[in-house]
């Protein structure tokens, strides 16, 4: 197998040292940016659909976000330990036709009007379940396709690609629903899996099958190992508890949020796309100073300082009122600063979580960080649909926005706060399913880094 810092194709011709030069993951880049611009597209339309067309309540909105959520919190970990003992690609384009059948299953039921709320729970589901599956495998792939020292760019180039999506995704999602119908809503959304699919599949440079022992180990031993590696090591211990502070805090605020902007502010179907798409520009700029930023200023500066500013965005929100004349306006800021601040975290983030990760512990450590810090999604969702209820939506939105900034918070009390301008030294050898080499690589890596 090639080594992690000079990989090299399966006929041993060496990866390009240039990433765009690099046909395969210019691939891996195309099929990224078609399945995020399919999930984003999709997670307006579905809630969309079920407020504006099945006139759903705020609790029944919160029920279908958590069903959408809940495979996180199901299926994760055992994502991560069967995808260590796969080929990445082949699990990406396998979850890729699956989400396009369901969603063009969906937009058959909407055109022969047999999509109700049960219906939308089930496509949430599935489509949940098998995008837990990519997002392990896309994020394991990464580490196995480019040299170390090149996954800070991409990591910018993959996340930029998300930031294209989330420009065009909630706007499309929103006008489709709005000026059409969901059954073209639903079909575009199958159309760019299809179109990741296609993509994806066409990579020729990825990992040979893992190397599998006579007996192994059980799924639940792996699993263990997985989960002792994170919590053993202090950058990814700090990296979970940050997450699940913010993913629960989140899917609160966008269940509140969604009610909020239509019902409170009085906004369309299209203006809501709209307001939730100016994430993405804000989430572009972002990538490209994830590239730039923590070799100037320090990573745990600026990790402390862009989700303290993200985050700290939301609070404005329940404020407003007004015309879409005035709060449309307003909203493209706040989503765009949100957007530029989440995506800075994210790329200094993931690029951390790769760098002290051996190779044959990726998929398990992407699903470990996963399940705890995305795991209580699906609470969050149904915490913001009853405090809508019970509270209005313009209160439950501050305090579920207030919840947010407990993220920037732990990483600033931890040591994670301090990294320098170099990220944490790279283990020296992947890691094999051994309990005893699981103990002695989780030891924290980033005391050498800190400045």
């Amino acid at each position: 197998m090639p080594s992690a810092s000079s990989p090299a194709s399966d006929s041993g011709r060496p990866v390009p040292s240039s990433l765009w030069r690099d046909s395969d993951f210019r691939r891996l880049w195309v099929g990224q940016t078609a399945s995020q611009l399919g999930e984003h597209t999709g997670l307006v339309v579905l809630p969309l659909f079920a407020v504006l067309t099945l006139h759903a309540s705020a609790g029944q909105l919160g029920v279908l976000r958590a069903v959408g959520q809940a495979p996180i919190l199901l299926l994760a970990l055992f994502a991560g330990a069967w995808v260590d003992r796969w080929r990445t690609r082949t699990v990406m384009v396998l979850t890729d036709a699956g989400r396009a059948l369901a969603l063009g299953a969906a937009a058959l039921a909407c055109l022969f009007g047999r999509l109700g709320l049960p219906a939308l729970f089930v496509v949430a589901f599935a489509v949940g379940a098998l995008s837990v599956f990519f997002d392990v495998a896309y994020q394991a792939s990464l580490v196995r396709l480019v040299r170390r020292d090149q996954l800070v760019r991409g990591n910018s180039a993959l996340e930029g690609s998300r930031s294209a999506a989330q420009i065009g995704g909630p706007a499309l999602g929103g006008a489709l629903v709005s000026l059409l119908s969901a059954p073209v809503a639903a079909a575009s959304s199958a159309l760019f899996f299809a179109l990741s699919f296609l993509s994806i599949q066409r990579v020729r440079r990825f990992e040979s099958p893992p190397q599998r022992p006579e007996r192994p180990s059980p799924v639940w031993r792996r699993i263990h190992e997985g989960l002792r590696f994170v919590v053993g090591d202090t950058a990814l211990r700090t990296v979970c508890l940050a997450s699940a502070a913010f993913q629960f805090s989140f899917a609160a605020v966008m269940t509140g949020y969604l009610l909020f902007l239509p019902r409170e502010l009085h906004l369309s179907g299209t203006a809501v796309g709209l307001a939730l798409a100016a994430t993405g520009p804000g989430a572009l700029l972002g990538s490209i100073l994830a590239a730039r930023l923590p070799a100037r200023f320090g990573y745990g500066p600026v990790l402390v300082a862009a989700a303290a500013l993200g985050d700290g965005v939301f609070l404005c929100v329940p404020a407003l009122h007004g015309s879409p004349a005035v709060t449309v306006p307003v909203l493209l800021v706040v989503n765009f600063v949100f957007g530029a601040g989440g995506q800075l975290v994210n790329v200094a983030l993931m690029a951390v979580r790769q760098t002290v990760t051996p190779d044959g512990m990726q998929g398990r450590v992407a699903a470990t960080i996963t399940f705890v810090g995305m795991g209580l999604s699906p609470l969050g969702s149904l915490l913001g649909g009853f405090l809508a209820e019970q509270w209005g939506s313009r209160t439950s939105l501050l305090a579920t926005a207030a919840g947010m900034m407990l993220s920037p918070v732990v990483m600033a009390l931890s040591p994670l706060a301090r990294l320098g301008r170099t990220l944490p030294a790279a283990p020296d050898a992947p890691l094999t399913a051994g309990r005893s080499e699981v103990h002695e690589s989780g030891s924290s890596r980033l005391s050498g880094d800190v400045e």
